[in-house]
This record gives C-alpha cells, sequence and structure tokens, in this order.
C-alpha cells in the first residue's frame, strides 16, 4: 500500500498547531473573542463523589484539536456511515445530546455517571448542535457503549478484556480502549487476539492519564502499558496543541501513533454543554473516529491494513501524528494493503484485467496518431515525383540485347518533337 501525501500537508498543519496554540489555554475554549471556562472531566470518581451532572457551559468556537486535525476539510470525503465504534470505558450515556440515536449499550453501559466514557464517545463521533462548532471525527459512525470499569471508573484486567469481548462480539469495527495497565494477563491477550481473528481494529491509550498533580520533576521512567503493548493493538500516545508531550506525562517506547489529548473539548453524559480533558485515553477516541472515517471509506481494507495507513500518513515526528485527512483522501496503489506480519516476503501482483483494457484503450490514439505521420511523410516524397513523370509509372531499364520484332525504339535523351535526330 503507499500513498500519495505532499509534504507541504506536514508544514500547513504546524502552522495551523502554531494559530492554534495562540488562541487556546489550559482549562478554557476560545469562543467567540471571549474565553469560556469549562469544568475539567475527571477519569474516575471517588466512592463519595456525586455522578457528572452535565454542563451548562458551551465552547461555540472550533477547538484547536479540530482545527489540528484538520476535520472540516475531512468530513466531505467520509462521515463514518456504517462502522460501529466500541468504547471500552466508563460507559456511553445514552442520555447525550450530541449522541442521540446512535448509541447501542452492552447491558448496563448506557448509563455513565463517571462520564469519561461519553466524552471519548463524543470525540469519536458527536454530531454538530445548532451554535456549537465542536464536533466528533465520525459523526454518522454508531457507538458500542461497553463497560471497561466499575460505575466509578475503577479499572482491572479481566473488566477489560470482557470489555473488547463484548464490543467484538457487539459487531464493532474498531475498538477503543482507555484504560492502560501496568501488567499484562492470558485474559487480556487472549481478548486482544480474539479481536484481530474478527478483523477488529483494538485502539488503546498507550499510557495512564497523566496525573493531575504532575510537575516537571516527578515524570515517570518510560514502560510498556496495556493492552497497548500488545501485539496488534494500535497505541496511542496524547499530545498538547504544540504537538508535545504534557509535563509530568507517563512515557513509553512503544506507542505507535499520536493524537491531541491534552486540554481538548468534549461533552458530558447530560445536558448540551461541554467539559475539558486531558490524556492518551482521549487521543484514542481521536485516532478511533480516524479508523472510522477510514474503514467507511476503504471497506475492504484489513483491521492491520487500516492501522497501517493511519501511521503511514501520519505526520512526520519521533511519534507520528494523526492526520485522518490525509489517510481518508490517500490514493491506495498495488494490492491496496499492507502486508500483514509475517507476509513482508510475498509479491505483490497487480490485476492484469484492471490494467490491460486502458493500456489498450491508450494505445488506439497514439497508433492513429502514428499512420497520420506516416501518410504525411509518404504524400510528401510521392507528389514531387508525380507531378515530375506526369503521374505515369516509370518505365524499366531494359538489359542490352536484339530488340524484340514489331517493338518501337526508346526515344533517345536530347531528341526533337519527331523523336529523330538532326545531322
Amino acid at each position: 500500500m503507499t500513498t500519495t501525501h505532499g509534504k507541504a500537508v506536514a508544514t500547513g498543519l504546524a502552522l495551523l498547531l502554531t494559530a492554534a496554540a495562540s488562541a487556546v489555554g489550559a482549562g478554557s475554549a476560545s469562543a467567540a473573542g471571549s474565553t469560556v471556562q469549562l469544568p475539567v472531566l475527571a477519569a474516575r470518581l471517588d466512592a463519595d463523589a456525586a455522578c457528572a451532572a452535565g454542563s451548562d457551559r458551551r465552547a461555540t468556537d472550533v477547538p484547536w484539536e479540530q482545527v489540528s486535525l484538520q476535520l472540516s476539510r475531512t468530513w466531505p470525503f467520509a462521515s463514518g456511515a456504517g462502522v460501529t465504534v466500541g468504547v471500552v470505558d466508563t460507559g456511553v450515556s445514552s442520555a447525550a445530546p450530541a449522541l442521540k440515536g446512535r448509541v447501542t449499550a452492552v447491558g448496563d453501559a448506557g448509563t455513565d455517571c463517571v462520564g469519561h466514557g461519553t466524552f471519548v464517545a463524543g470525540l469519536v463521533g458527536a454530531a454538530v448542535a445548532d451554535g456549537v462548532r465542536f464536533a466528533g471525527v465520525a459523526q454518522q459512525a454508531r457507538i458500542l457503549a461497553v463497560r471497561g470499569s466499575d460505575a466509578r471508573g475503577a479499572v482491572t484486567a479481566e473488566r477489560v478484556a470482557d470489555g473488547i469481548r463484548a464490543a467484538v462480539n457487539g459487531g464493532a469495527k474498531v475498538v477503543t480502549v482507555s484504560a492502560a495497565l501496568a501488567g499484562n494477563t492470558p485474559t487480556l491477550r487472549s481478548a486482544v487476539a480474539l479481536a484481530a481473528k474478527k478483523d477488529v481494529l483494538v485502539i488503546a491509550a498507550a499510557v495512564p492519564d497523566t496525573p493531575a498533580t504532575a510537575t516537571s520533576t516527578d515524570t515517570p521512567p518510560a514502560r510498556d502499558y496495556y493492552p497497548a503493548a500488545d501485539d496488534g493493538v494500535l497505541s496511542v500516545l496524547d499530545v498538547d496543541v504544540s504537538g508535545k508531550r504534557p509535563t509530568g506525562a507517563y512515557t513509553t517506547s512503544s506507542a505507535s501513533i499520536a493524537a491531541p489529548g491534552d486540554g481538548v473539548v468534549g461533552i458530558g453524559p447530560k445536558k448540551a454543554g461541554h467539559y475539558i480533558g486531558s490524556g492518551a485515553s482521549l487521543a484514542a477516541g481521536f485516532v478511533a473516529g480516524a479508523a472510522a472515517l477510514v474503514r467507511s471509506v476503504h471497506p475492504d481494507l484489513t483491521a492491520t491494513q487500516t492501522a497501517a495507513l493511519l501511521r503511514s500518513s501520519a505526520y512526520p515526528a519521533d511519534v507520528p501524528r494523526l492526520d485522518p485527512y490525509a489517510a481518508v483522501t490517500s490514493v491506495l496503489t498495488g494490492a491496496a494493503a499492507a502486508p500483514s506480519r509475517g507476509d513482508s516476503g510475498t509479491p505483490v501482483h497487480l490485476p492484469e484485467d484492471k490494467a490491460a483494457g486502458p493500456l489498450r484503450r491508450a494505445l488506439w490514439p497514439a497508433s492513429a496518431g502514428l499512420a497520420v505521420i506516416i501518410a504525411v511523410v509518404w504524400l510528401g516524397l510521392i507528389l514531387p515525383r508525380g507531378r515530375r513523370l506526369g503521374w505515369r509509372p516509370s518505365k524499366p531499364e531494359r538489359t542490352a540485347g536484339p530488340e524484340p520484332e514489331g517493338a518501337e525504339s526508346p526515344v533517345p535523351v536530347g531528341t526533337g518533337a519527331q523523336g529523330t535526330s538532326e545531322s
């Protein structure tokens, strides 16, 4: 699989990021010349904390993350229609206005006390509301709500594994997992293997969300987290408005791709207002939305090929940064697919019947043009000769010998009009 993605896009994206950085500050959203302070979303709740009630504050300007991802350029080409995205998180509220009519829940996952799963689902596919320019990446994708935690947001490997299985068995073609666990388990590996077998793309946060109390002096050492570090999972890091990792963020050396995740705008479980949140789990939501766009416009691509396209079309950086526009508009050539693991040595064969037809059609005008050229050259040589000969064919020269009886003598050069020599 190859893509046509000019490096000019990289320069344009850098300019967009710079412009967005001057317009948005942490913990706020620019709104038509003013600054709207949005409530901060929590990833989990304490035992005595009240459920998220929803926000009354609305972000009416375009969030910086939508600018940097060039979503307004992407939407004319893809919408995510026909693709279901499984959100393995705290649940997804079916009462969220921006997701109305597109949420299917497994068990009790249609309610969301924490609000984190609804926030992620909104990044995947929230619809545009009147007076609000915030929207999800794939606005016509369907959402499959699956619990990967308890009602307060606490996660375990068993809960996450069960959530991945439920999403796969529920018909999701893309699954985003917000949890990043310090240890792997056979159950978790088995769930990821099931997704691969069913051609489901699993996208997961490469690291846990940045601690609220993080400082520049307590950055944890780099390490792997799961299920992101499992084979076949597209692992996602979060970056801020300038394309850098947030201060004090967890780190890893095995991330596949990066996306906006620091100070991004999203929806809540109730009402039509917005929250602001940070973390790799939110970045994974953006990538899941982009994967839904790709699978909607390229339904023949496998999960592995979709992940490869997202990476190959990404903005070049230490960790490639997501570029949905480039992924959706890339021109696929050859077998229109990246080889899966273990198949890198398999040769690519172009379909002969598709290639030969256009080639034959292209040869017809070329052949006709060549015939015209030959005709012009032929006429240029023959016409002058024909005029000289009076349009009569020239007689062949005769060899020496006796003249046949009754034959006329040839007219010698330089004779008079009667054909006889003068003395």
